[in-house]
């Protein structure tokens, strides 16, 4: 196996799955150590990576910043004894809650996950922005929801790379998460001046292309807020919600490896069962209601 991987900038790489959904993860090196930024979504994967960090940039792995608690960006986390883990204090907390019975679930379906073991965050920070100096970078950590609820993004300061997780993806996902949440992270990476952003899955997104995602972004989260009102107006609203496909929301059903349609569905379905639960939500969006700050 080969993992596709790219130098971004001076001691700043990426790493992509080729087995699921094109998740990534990233790496920032210095003089005497590494910090990675999330795992891969498969051992094989993420050893790979390992190998790669300690046998190529020649340093080993002291810290694992995990954007979330998902298991295709976290798991991996057992495979780097000895480091230091540093994510949102709810991070740790979901893991804590669900992540031994989701991952012995996994381990039933799939052999591959028996050497998995969980390992959960040693340090934590719930308000505000945690910085981790690596080398000449320095790392700004800072809460982007939306997503899930734990969601943290990791600015590579002087470079202008943000490591967005999955707060930043081709099609944005918020079912674990919240949509209002997920459209103030969108907006306000999109104030950042920033050169790359890597997204949790998918390609790396450059200067010139930042503008256009988060508007495109934003739009689809308009529309699907569109689509449920609608829903909720006529007699037979799942039928109704059936018939909203990705295209009409404007995005590609080939992104994410093929997922985002079934991500589109899941998407429909947490919202309308949201809205249908708060009268207040059906209303009509205000101006700018897809840039609210948290």
């Amino acid at each position: 196996m080969q993992l596709q991987h790219e130098r971004i900038s001076e001691n700043v790489y990426w790493f992509q799955s080729e087995i699921y959904a094109q998740v990534t993860a990233g790496v920032v090196t210095g003089p005497q150590w590494a910090a990675i930024i999330d795992t891969l979504a498969t051992p094989e994967e993420t050893l790979e990576m390992r190998t790669y960090i300690e046998e190529q940039l020649n340093v080993p792995v002291h810290y694992i910043i995990n954007t979330h608690s998902h298991a295709d960006h976290a798991w991996g986390n057992c495979f780097f004894p000895g480091a230091t883990l540093i994510a949102h204090a709810l991070c740790r907390k979901l893991f804590e809650e669900k992540g031994q019975s989701a991952l012995e679930l996994a381990r039933q379906q799939n052999p591959i996950f028996k050497q998995v073991k969980l390992v959960l965050p040693h340090l934590t920070f719930t308000q505000g922005q945690l910085s981790l100096r690596i080398g000449k970078k320095n790392l700004i950590l800072l809460p982007t929801p939306g997503h899930s609820h734990d969601s943290i993004s990791v600015l590579v300061e002087e470079d202008r790379i943000l490591f967005a997780g999955d707060a930043f993806l081709p099609l944005p996902y918020f079912v674990d998460g919240d949509i209002d949440q997920l459209a103030s992270s969108i907006k306000n990476i999109g104030k950042m001046g920033l050169e790359n952003i890597v997204q949790g899955h998918g390609d790396i997104i450059l200067r010139g292309e930042i503008e256009d995602a988060v508007k495109e972004n934003l739009a689809y989260l308009s529309a699907l807020r569109k689509a449920v009102r609608n829903a909720l107006r006529r007699k037979n609203p799942i039928e109704f919600l059936n018939s909203v496909d990705i295209e009409s929301c404007k995005k590609s059903r080939v992104a994410l490896g093929g997922l985002a349609a079934e991500l589109h569905k899941r998407n429909l379905a947490a919202l309308y069962k949201k809205m249908a639960a708060s009268p207040e939500s059906q209303s009509e969006d205000t101006p700018d209601s897809n840039d609210r700050t948290i």
